[in-house]
């Protein structure tokens, strides 16, 4: 099912649940820590169920839904995407972390082994939780270099201050998108954007 921005901001609440629990969902979740624009928060609420993500996270000073410039810039879509308000990032992460299944890759599922029936059930690879911090660091890199596996959490920080340093410690892995202008960083729609639709091009292709 396809609905267009009209059809998103009409879409009734009941049958917006419905429609929740029937999606095929990415395991890739989004950490909103104190993002203050409520227009960034609507169009990541947007770029979230273009990526039909888990779940996204609310995090701090972030406004939630109902607030109507959310409801405005995200076309509808809050209505659509899982999503909770946490007190704190480190509350966020913990919750992602005890929720999120590890990926298993067995001998059947895999195919270069499909050929050995008598090792099918043994576990060729194993996918656990990962955090990333989209944020310029002296430890991060940039964001193509990185190594991706679902599930996976992305925390995208305060749009003048980004992630919080204490944050950061909590990540698996650091990362940034190149700047070759003056301009120190991007909109936090753009930059989650650019990082998100990498990944998934990444583990999908």
């Amino acid at each position: 099912m396809k609905l267009n921005a009209l059809e998103l901001r009409r879409l009734e609440e009941e049958r917006a649940r419905g429609v929740i629990k029937e999606m095929k969902r990415n395991p890739i979740y989004f950490i909103l820590e104190d993002i203050y624009d409520t227009y960034n928060i609507g169009g990541l609420f947007r770029l979230a169920d273009a990526l039909a993500v888990e779940k996204m996270y609310l995090v701090g000073e972030t406004e939630i839904p109902p607030n109507s410039r959310i409801k405005k810039a995200s076309i509808g879509t809050y209505k659509i995407v899982p999503w909770e308000y946490k007190k704190t990032t480190k509350e966020a992460i913990e919750e992602f972390k005890n929720s999120a299944r590890p990926i298993f890759i067995t001998r059947e599922s895999h195919p270069d082994v499909r050929r050995d029936p008598l090792e099918s059930e043994k576990i060729v690879r194993a996918s656990f939780p990962k955090i990333i911090a989209v944020e310029q660091s002296p430890k991060s890199v940039p964001y193509t270099q990185a190594q991706y596996s679902f599930p996976i959490a992305l925390i995208f920080g305060n749009e003048s201050y980004g992630v919080k340093s204490e944050t950061l410690k909590f990540a698996d892995q650091i990362v940034e998108i190149p700047m070759y202008g003056i301009n120190k960083s991007l909109n936090v729609i753009v930059a989650a954007s650019i990082v998100s639709y990498h990944i998934i091009s990444l583990i999908k292709s």
